[in-house]
């Protein structure tokens, strides 16, 4: 059932009440429904704000409101007017956000534009523009979390929507596909993981690419401490690209007693368990915590929607006496119910517009740069590479 559907029953339900005795006793039949009606508005626009972008949602919720504010005490007229402004306040922040989303991803180019028009000894890299590993992955956590506040719990629904074959209606799956948030934040991280490759990459130096990896660990590892596990799954993944992975004179030079520890924190072997019970930890921690910071976890988000994922397959919708399964809704309830807890949480760290506007605009390598940036950093090793290498160059470089 469409969100506009489920109003217009509610609708429909509340005028029937208002039909049901004339005169005095309608504005007691009124009376007794309008508080639950109060409730259920004010808890699905908190909830579910972005089922009010649609015309005829606001249509419906604005006749509703009316009919509970109208002939009622002021407390419900009050209630409705905070309800309608905080609705109106979340979806003029949220197309803010998408506003900023386009900007960024339409200003977004490849690094390696920049470098041929740039030469390399006046490119900033993430260091001087951020010296410090632990302000990084503060300002890391800022993104995160103002990124996991826009995505909406019906996005996780939507991101797996399957036709039931009880339902009878012909609208297209794509009309209820509004996953545009998730789907944003899926690519920061992807972003993020190149990013880290793209500073590893970059520098002619051999010691200056020792200490890009160090730093990076270093900022890996206050992620960890923050609870920030998804940039911190971000920074590991691109450490493990195949352009840096490759890089052996460099990592001989890194003491990486410190990234074999986050490594094996995130360790995909026995179904991520380090990483679960890690998670677990910081999710008590903050059920007990008095400070913001202590509140903060930032689950790996693609394990979350893997989880998310094989437990709407895995279960089917209704019994075999053709009822809803509501255990399996109730199991998908709790586990989106817990990230909405999460997202809610303050960011404690102060804002720093220098480093945000560096990490979200700048330049990144794509995949073949980064290789030709590697080969050219350290020299193929066999055949297959040097053939690649000599490719790369001549596609990207305009070399032979």
């Amino acid at each position: 059932m469409h969100p506009y559907e489920l109003m217009a029953k509610v609708c429909h339900l509340c005028v029937e009440h208002q039909q049901l005795s004339e005169g005095d006793g309608e504005k007691n039949q009124m009376r007794k429904i309008a508080p639950k009606i109060l409730q259920l508005l004010t808890e699905w626009t908190e909830t579910f704000p972005y089922d009010f972008r649609e015309e005829r949602m606001m249509r419906n919720l604005n006749e509703l409101a009316h009919r509970v504010a109208s002939g009622q005490e002021q407390t419900y007229r009050k209630n409705v007017q905070q309800m309608m402004q905080c609705l109106i306040r979340k979806l003029a922040a949220l197309s803010q956000y998408e506003e900023v989303l386009a900007k960024l991803s339409s200003t977004a180019t490849d690094r390696l534009t920049v470098l041929k028009t740039k030469p390399q000894s006046i490119q900033r890299d993430i260091m001087t523009v951020c010296s410090d590993p632990y302000t990084l992955a503060q300002q890391l956590t800022h993104i995160e979390l103002e990124r996991l506040n826009y995505i909406g719990p019906e996005e996780f629904v939507q991101a797996f929507v399957q036709k039931d074959p009880l339902d009878n209606d012909k609208t297209c799956y794509s009309e209820r596909k509004k996953t545009r948030n998730l789907e944003a934040y899926v690519e920061w991280f992807n972003r993020l993981s190149y990013l880290v490759a793209t500073e590893i990459c970059m520098p002619v130096k051999k010691k200056h690419r020792a200490r890009m990896i160090e730093y990076f660990i270093d900022v890996a590892r206050e992620c960890f401490n923050i609870g920030n596990f998804n940039s911190l799954m971000a920074i590991i993944s691109g450490m493990n690209m195949s352009p840096v992975s490759r890089l052996k004179k460099t990592w001989a030079k890194v003491k990486t007693a410190k990234f074999d520890i986050l490594e094996h924190q995130m360790d995909p072997s026995s179904n991520f368990y380090n990483y679960r019970t890690a998670l677990q930890a910081a999710a008590q921690r903050s059920l007990t915590a008095h400070s913001s910071r202590e509140k903060i976890v930032i689950p790996f988000f693609s394990l979350l929607i893997k989880d998310i994922y094989f437990l709407n397959e895995g279960c089917a919708n209704r019994l075999p006496n053709g009822h809803v399964n509501f255990e399996k809704f109730w199991e998908l309830a709790k586990q989106v119910s817990e990230f909405m807890t999460w997202k809610q949480v303050e960011c404690p760290f102060e804002r720093d517009r220098k480093v945000l506007q560096y990490l979200l605009s700048v330049p990144v390598f794509s995949e073949d740069a980064l290789y030709l940036a590697s080969y050219e950093s350290e020299g193929p090793e066999n055949n297959i590479e040097k053939d690649r290498w000599k490719s790369l160059r001549s596609s990207l470089l305009g070399r032979v």
